[in-house]
C-alpha cells in the first residue's frame, strides 16, 4: 500500500518536468522503498550511493558549521542528481537532464518531498 502511494508521488514528480528522468524515495540507510528509473539505472546501486552521498554531506555540513543538511547536488556533464529529506529517514533522489531548470526542479521535489513525509 505504502509503496504505491509512494510510486504515485514518484510518477507525478516525474510528469511536472520533462527534465526529469528518474526519481526515487531512499531510506537514508540506502533500501530504495519505491522508483522509477529507466532500464540501465541499477535500483540497489542508486540506494547505496545515494546513502553514502547523503551520509558524507551531512558530515560534511556539520564539520564546516553549516546546520542540518538540506540538499545534496551532484552536477555531471549529462545532468544532474539532486537529494532531498522527505522527513529524518527517508530520502528523495531524482535525475535530471543538463538542461534542467533548476529552481523548478527544487520546487516540485520539495513539493514531493512533503507529501512522501506526509505518508511516512
Amino acid at each position: 500500500m505504502r509503496e504505491e502511494m509512494l510510486k504515485s508521488i514518484l510518477s507525478e514528480l516525474n510528469g511536472t518536468s520533462a527534465d526529469i528522468q528518474a526519481s526515487a524515495a531512499i531510506s537514508t540507510d540506502g533500501l530504495v522503498m519505491a522508483s522509477i528509473l529507466s532500464s540501465e539505472m541499477d535500483e540497489d546501486r542508486i540506494g547505496a550511493m545515494a546513502a553514502a552521498m547523503l551520509s558524507l554531506g551531512e558530515r560534511t555540513s556539520y564539520e564546516l558549521g553549516r546546520g542540518n543538511l538540506e540538499q545534496v547536488l551532484i552536477k555531471g556533464d549529462n545532468g544532474y542528481v539532486l537529494m532531498t529529506h522527505a522527513g529524518p529517514d527517508t530520502v528523495v533522489c531524482v535525475v535530471t537532464q543538463s538542461s534542467a531548470k533548476l529552481g523548478l526542479v527544487f520546487l516540485d521535489i520539495k513539493r514531493a518531498a512533503e507529501s512522501i513525509k506526509s505518508i511516512m
